[in-house]
């Protein structure tokens, strides 16, 4: 064993202190450049859509309480399918028994038992979305936890919207260039930033994040297919927003 602790050991020095070594610095690039960032967001009209569902029941006793959460979650269901909603596309996300009180902190005045339960519908054809909606809700379900725009051709509009993006960074480099007298050159480095996420919501004006980059960003708005007015009673379509931001170095040449 003596021998194969050594080599151990001796592989652990040699290794430790080729890490502990200074890293050669990065070298300094002498040539004139040009840094630019270059947004663009493309509309994109929404083919899919997720409806989450919840059902709240309460009794003073916990059979009776979950028995009538489970009634309206059955006729929810039967609701869903008639709409043309597969199986596949009905899953329950969470379920949760509660007692309440009057008084939480000390457990006092007895309310009853709360059964709260959720459940997500994926809606392919938004041309049924309101009609889902309604009829979820004439079978007892009492909240709409959120209603998720998406499309299944996310990956082609963003490819579109980073392509746009990096048009409009080599649009702003030229410009600035010609101000000073210059032209640009190849492109010496490129970024794809990351700050915030592609998608918000139009029809509700809300969004998951404010990924916008600051300064000197060049947006560019396109819209991909014609543009829609389909306002339902209660749900407005919109559109959703795919949004692509890119940071790009240039070289300058004379």
């Amino acid at each position: 064993m003596r021998p194969t602790i050594a080599a151990t050991l001796l592989t652990l020095t040699f290794g430790l202190s080729v890490w502990g070594q200074d890293q050669p610095p990065i070298p300094y690039d002498p040539r004139p450049k040009i840094n630019v960032s270059g947004e663009a967001v493309v509309n994109v009209k929404p083919d899919k859509i997720i409806i989450s569902f919840g059902i709240q029941t309460s009794d003073a006793e916990i059979a009776i309480a979950k028995q009538k959460n489970n009634d309206i979650l059955k006729k929810a269901v039967t609701a869903m399918k008639d709409c043309g909603i597969l199986d596949k596309d009905i899953q329950t996300d969470n379920l949760s028994i509660e007692p309440r009180y009057q008084d939480g902190e000390i457990q006092a005045n007895f309310i009853g038992y709360f059964v709260r339960n959720t459940f997500a519908v994926t809606v392919n054809d938004t041309q049924k979305v309101e009609d889902v909606v309604s009829r979820a809700l004439e079978a007892g379900v009492n909240y709409i936890h959120g209603i998720d725009f998406q499309t299944t051709e996310f990956r082609k509009y963003r490819d579109q919207a980073r392509e746009l993006a990096l048009k409009a960074a080599k649009e702003k480099a030229d410009a600035m260039a010609a101000v000073l007298g210059q032209t640009v050159g190849v492109p010496l480095q490129i970024n794809e930033n990351q700050s915030g996420s592609p998608w918000w919501y139009g029809s509700s004006g809300w969004g998951w994040g404010g990924g916008r980059s600051q300064g000197m960003a060049q947006n560019v708005m396109q819209d991909a297919g014609p543009a829609t007015t389909e306002i339902s009673d209660t749900i407005a379509l919109g559109k959703i927003s795919i949004r692509a931001n890119v940071t790009v170095t240039f070289a300058l040449k004379q």
